[in-house]
C-alpha cells in the first residue's frame, strides 16, 4: 500500500499535536505531504524530521484554497487527508488495503471518532480518495472533495464511492487549549459568514454555519438559516439531511420547542447513516426528554445509544439521571460507575454518584467522589467546587 498511497495535510502552529499524527501514519503511507500556512513554532522542523515534503502557504482565509495547494505536492496514486489533531486507527488498515485495491473506487469515506464530544462522537468525512485531475476541495472552511465529486460522476458514472464501517480516524481536537478552539471558532465563523453571504441557499453552509450560532447559543440566529438550508436540501445526501435535523432539534431546545426539537431529533433518527453516526440525535433526543419528565422514554433512549456504541460514557451518565428520577438507586450508582469507568473527568458523574452513596449510607466511598468531583470543578467550574465544598461539610457534619 505504501507505494500507492500519500497523507496530505495542511498545518499550522501544530508543533503540540503533529508528532502524534505522524507517527501513527509513518508505517502505511509512501510519501508525507505537508503545505504550511504559517508556522511560528517548530511545526515545519517536525515534519522534516518524518520525511515530509514540505511547501509553504500564505494564509488568505480560504482552506480550500490551502489544501488544492497542498495536493499539488503528492505523487502517488491515493489521498489520505488528515489534520494534526488526528490520528490513523491501524486497526482499519486491512479494510483500506482492500478498499482501494478495488479499480473503480474512487472515495472511501471513514469513521471518524471525535474523543471527548460530549454529544456526537462519530462524523463521516470524505478523507480517502482517487488522486484524479478533476478532484479538488472547495468551500472556504470544512473544506472537502464532495462537490467535485459529484460533477465527476456526472460525466464518469463508472466511479463506485464506498465507506468503512470500523472507525478509521481519531480526533483529538475536543481537548486542545482553549485558546486555540477560540481561534479555529472565531476563523470557521468568519470564512463561513462571507461564504453563506453569496451563497445563501448552499444546505451545506446553511448547515455549519448554524451549528456555529447553536455553540455561541444563538438559536433564533441558527433556527432562520437551518431552516433556509433543509428547505434546499432535497438531492443532498442523507449525511447534509440528518446534521440539518440534528442542530434543529438543537436549537428548537434551546428555544424552548420541544416539541419541535422531538420532532427533529426523531427525522435525524430515520435517516438511512450508519448507526454511530445518528447517535447524536438519540442522545439529545433522551436528555430532551428527561427534562420533559419522561424519564421511561428517556432510559429507552440511552438504552439505544448504548446498544449502538457501549462504550459512550455520557449515554452511562444520562441512564444514571433517569433512574435517579425514578428512584431506582442502584441502577442509578451502576450507570454512574460505568460513566465514570470510560471518563472519570466527568466532575457531575462523582458528584451524583457521590450523593447517592451518602443517601444509602456508604460515607466514606461518598466523601471520596465529593473530593474527585470538588477537584476536578476546581478546574473547570471554581464557584461549583466552592458551592460544593460548603455542601460536603454540612453533610459531614450532620453525617452521625
Amino acid at each position: 500500500m505504501k507505494d500507492r498511497l500519500s497523507l496530505c495535510m495542511i498545518v499550522k502552529n501544530e508543533a503540540d499535536a503533529l508528532g502524534d499524527c505522524l507517527k501513527s501514519v509513518r508505517d502505511f503511507v509512501g510519501e508525507i505531504a505537508i503545505l504550511d500556512t504559517g508556522s511560528t513554532d517548530e511545526t515545519v522542523a517536525i515534519a522534516k524530521e518524518f520525511g515530509a515534503t514540505v511547501g509553504h502557504f500564505d494564509w488568505n482565509q480560504d482552506f480550500a484554497a490551502a489544501r488544492n495547494e497542498a495536493l499539488k505536492l503528492v505523487t502517488k496514486e491515493w489521498v489520505l487527508v488528515l489534520d494534526a489533531d488526528e490520528t490513523l486507527n491501524p486497526k482499519v488498515i486491512p479494510a483500506i488495503e482492500a478498499a482501494i485495491a478495488k479499480p473503480d473506487t474512487l472515495v472511501v469515506n471513514l469513521l471518524r471518532y471525535e474523543i471527548g464530544a460530549s454529544q456526537s462522537p462519530y462524523s463521516l468525512v470524505s478523507r480517502l480518495f482517487r488522486r484524479h485531475p478533476s478532484l479538488g476541495f472547495s468551500r472556504p472552511y470544512h473544506a472537502m472533495i464532495d462537490d467535485s465529486v459529484q460533477t465527476l460522476l456526472a460525466t464518469e458514472p463508472q466511479w463506485q464511492i464506498t465507506e468503512l464501517p470500523q472507525v478509521a480516524i481519531f480526533h483529538t481536537g475536543y481537548q486542545r487549549a482553549a485558546i486555540a478552539k477560540l481561534e479555529k471558532s472565531t476563523r470557521a465563523k468568519l470564512a463561513m459568514e462571507t461564504y453563506y453571504k453569496d451563497h445563501p441557499n448552499d444546505p451545506y453552509v446553511c448547515s455549519k454555519l448554524g451549528g456555529i450560532y447553536l455553540g455561541e447559543g444563538l438559536p433564533k440566529q441558527a433556527l432562520k438559516i437551518l431552516k433556509q438550508g433543509l428547505k434546499y436540501s432535497a438531492n443532498e445526501s442523507a449525511n447534509l439531511r440528518y446534521e440539518l435535523h440534528y442542530h434543529l432539534g438543537n436549537a428548537f431546545r434551546q428555544n424552548h420547542e420541544p416539541e419541535k426539537a422531538i420532532k427533529h431529533y426523531q427525522l435525524a433518527g430515520e435517516q438511512p447513516l450508519q448507526d454511530k453516526l445518528k447517535i447524536g440525535a438519540y442522545h439529545n433526543l433522551g436528555a430532551l426528554l428527561q427534562t420533559l419528565g419522561k424519564p421511561d422514554a428517556a432510559i429507552a433512549q440511552h438504552q439505544l445509544t448504548l446498544k449502538i456504541d457501549p462504550t459512550f460514557a455520557p449515554g452511562y451518565y444520562n441512564l444514571g439521571l433517569a433512574y435517579k428520577t425514578l428512584g431506582q438507586v442502584g441502577k442509578a450508582i451502576e450507570a454512574y460507575e460505568k460513566s465514570l469507568k470510560l471518563n472519570p473527568l466527568n466532575p457531575w458523574a462523582h458528584q451524583n454518584l457521590a450523593a447517592l452513596l451518602f443517601r444509602i449510607g456508604q460515607t466514606a466511598e461518598s466523601q471520596k467522589f465529593f473530593k474527585q468531583a470538588i477537584a476536578l470543578h476546581e478546574t473547570q467550574n471554581p464557584a461549583e467546587a466552592r458551592r460544593l465544598k460548603q455542601k460536603l461539610a454540612q453533610l459531614m457534619h450532620q453525617s452521625p
